[in-house]
């Protein structure tokens, strides 16, 4: 075992991923959960979980499961039920939940006068300390919702879709979802069939993926083969729109923007609903006046509940942003993981990409844990390493596609250039041609991203 102790906050599947890599590379962590146990916010018990219980995989289950340990499942969009009792499974097969600190919930992350990570915590026998060489911050992206300001005020019920756990809340209701992302149009669906009525207030297009195409799981097809962006783009739009049809005509916006800049819905039950007249499309708020919502075309409706289907901001609290080194809406890190002063700390599943999957924040963790079983066993190549960080263009991450400058797209990847980044320079950490000095990046800088 290593000689230098690990933190792990988090036990969801990134802090799973972290953990299981660092066992195997043989370096010593504790392991912190604010929740009673594994799964993060996929354990609708949690108090921080945002699970709702219609929830499904959005991806299928064999692009989303850990490689060496597949699900046991034959859905091939299991539920949350069965997710959270594949990582149930996954820890305890590994010998991973005996490592995490249940119930614990940490409050700081301060430096040390050696450099070091002093990790405060509040567990059931009460406030801990203790002191660490590094921490692996895999917290979540999906727990701290993000709300955002309306003139005027709601006289009904406003929630955010982390309040939403059944449609038995809506019963009867006079329903506004503002917001059209996979989990409002979930809810919507969901809605449909208690509310009394339901309508879903847009500002921007959206693009529409079946689940299945061609009687296989949508995002199984041309795996291992990805096809350049433009010419993917090109193809797919027009695959979509034999199978789905033009969103347009069912009320929503024409995107102003390419498919795959933005994250696609997973959801066409969506449009079915709307052309059965289950719900109906209206255009972006204006402001509130009592049970009164104004939309921006004029026009006004009557609502008991609004539904804030606006999605989460990155969130860690319990350390100084400057240490994550933020830079407007996300912390600018290497690979979306490592602070570029290399200062202890490294951040877990601050990755969000279409078909990325569980395995690919398992190759992150495998990169942090290579990174550093070498600062222990072989320091050049660490060495070498920082040096391409913090003297080389960073490589490009979009895969071509120009991602919208959205605050939840400000860590947006492409699946397949950021897998083959983060093996490159798992390979490079692992051989002596690191010592040699690094190899020069592909493409161009880290995109910027701005609002």
């Amino acid at each position: 075992m290593s000689a230098h102790r690990y933190a792990i906050i988090g036990a969801g599947p990134s802090g799973l991923a972290a953990a299981r890599a660092l066992q195997k590379a043989g370096i010593t962590f504790d392991g912190y959960e604010a929740s009673r146990g594994v799964g993060g916010l996929w354990d609708i018990e949690n108090p921080r979980s945002t699970m709702y219980e219609s929830a499904h995989l959005i991806s299928s289950r064999t692009t989303t499961e850990f490689a060496e340990f597949p699900m046991r499942t034959t859905a091939d969009y299991p539920s949350h039920r069965e997710l959270i009792a594949y990582f149930r499974e996954f820890a305890d097969h590994f010998g991973l939940t005996a490592r995490f600190r249940f119930d614990t919930k940490v409050t700081s992350l301060t430096r040390t006068d050696d450099g070091e990570w002093m990790l405060r915590a509040d567990g059931p026998s009460g406030a801990l300390a203790e002191q660490y060489a590094g921490v692996i911050l895999a917290n979540g992206t999906l727990a701290e919702p993000n709300v955002p300001a309306f003139r005027g005020e709601f006289s009904g019920e406003l929630l955010h879709t982390s309040a939403y756990k059944s449609a038995t809340q809506l019963t009867g209701k006079r329903v506004l979802i503002i917001g059209a992302g996979n989990s409002g149009c979930d809810i919507a669906v969901d809605a449909v069939h208690h509310a009394a009525s339901v309508d879903m207030s847009v500002r921007r297009g959206y693009y529409f993926v079946p689940r299945y195409l061609f009687g296989k799981p949508s995002d199984t097809l041309n795996q291992g083969k990805p096809l350049p962006a433009r010419l993917k783009q090109f193809v797919d739009t027009r695959v979509l729109r034999a199978f789905t049809g033009d969103p347009v005509r069912f009320g929503f916006p024409k995107p102003d923007y390419k498919i795959y800049e933005s994250h696609p819905i997973v959801n066409t039950l969506i449009l079915n609903h709307l052309g059965q007249g289950d719900l109906r499309i209206v255009p972006d708020i204006d402001r509130f006046d009592g049970s009164t919502v104004h939309f921006r075309d004029g026009s006004s409706g009557e609502y008991d509940t609004v539904l804030l289907a606006t999605g989460y901001k990155l969130d860690y609290p319990f350390v100084d942003r400057a240490a994550l080194e933020w830079t407007g809406m996300a912390p600018r890190l290497f690979l979306n993981t490592f602070t570029p002063t290399f200062n202890g700390l490294y951040v877990m599943g601050m990755i969000e990409a279409s078909g990325i999957g569980w395995q690919g924040r398992y190759e992150q963790a495998a990169l942090i844990a290579a990174y550093l079983a070498a600062l222990e066993r072989h320091p050049d190549r660490a060495a070498a390493f920082r040096a391409r960080v913090t003297g080389e263009p960073w490589p490009d991450l979009t895969g071509g596609y120009n991602y919208l400058g959205l605050e939840r797209m400000s860590y947006y990847v492409n699946k397949d250039a950021y897998r083959g980044a983060v093996r490159t320079a798992t390979e490079a950490l692992k051989t002596d041609a690191a010592a040699r000095g690094p190899r020069r990046a592909r493409g161009a800088a880290r995109k910027k991203v701005t609002a």
